[in-house]
């Protein structure tokens, strides 16, 4: 066998295993590993893989947010309430993210005159709800596969985000900033009016 057939036939063993390797990942369905990427639409198996896969998030206060209705990420629904909302729309992929979420939690903590709740705004549930689970933030969260919410209340297409809903469902105002603590997200929330 001359030395270039040699070559041939190892280059094509080669092509061989590698597709052999791949095929498993391109027949799997991505909500079973996680595949999916940002802004790729939910099909509905999204919310039963977050199900299996993260448990005993916090319950969301209804099953809407700002008159959108979000399965919760990881919780259940609630029955509602006419309480003022504060939502903050994260991705379990943003820096910026990780290090407000805790000033989140801290401040629903501190004005339970308020729903302080999430709104994931990636198609990888199951991604966000760990992200939440180590940083072990307790502010309850929604989860939105298809950027609903933002699109819907033609907010920018940026995280974090902070929207202000009044008593009566209607954004009263937002912030596309970071707040690095609980007084200047005080301070945020506090100039819209009479919230706090």
């Amino acid at each position: 066998m001359t030395t270039s057939a040699k070559w041939s036939l190892l280059g094509v063993v080669v092509v061989l295993a590698v597709l052999i390797a791949l095929i498993p990942q391109l027949l799997s369905n991505p909500g079973d590993n996680g595949g999916t990427t940002a802004g790729e639409a939910g099909d509905g198996a999204g919310e039963a893989s977050i199900s299996s896969v993260v448990a005993d998030r916090p319950d969301c206060p209804a099953d809407n947010a700002a008159g959108i209705e979000l399965p919760c990420l990881g919780g259940e629904t609630g029955d509602g309430n006419d309480l003022a909302t504060i939502v903050n729309v994260w991705a379990w992929w943003c820096e910026p993210c990780r290090t407000e979420l805790p000033v989140f939690d801290q401040f629903a903590a501190a004005h339970p005159e308020l729903n302080v709740v999430g709104v994931h705004a990636d198609s990888n549930g199951s991604n966000g709800a760990a992200m939440l689970n180590d940083l072990g933030i307790e502010l309850s969260s929604y989860q939105d596969d298809a950027n609903l919410f933002a699109g819907t209340l033609g907010l920018p297409a940026v995280v974090p985000i902070t929207v202000v809903i009044d008593s009566s469902g209607e954004m009263v105002d937002m912030f596309p900033q970071t707040f690095d603590s609980v007084e200047d997200l005080e301070a945020a929330v506090g100039s819209v009016g009479e919230l706090l």
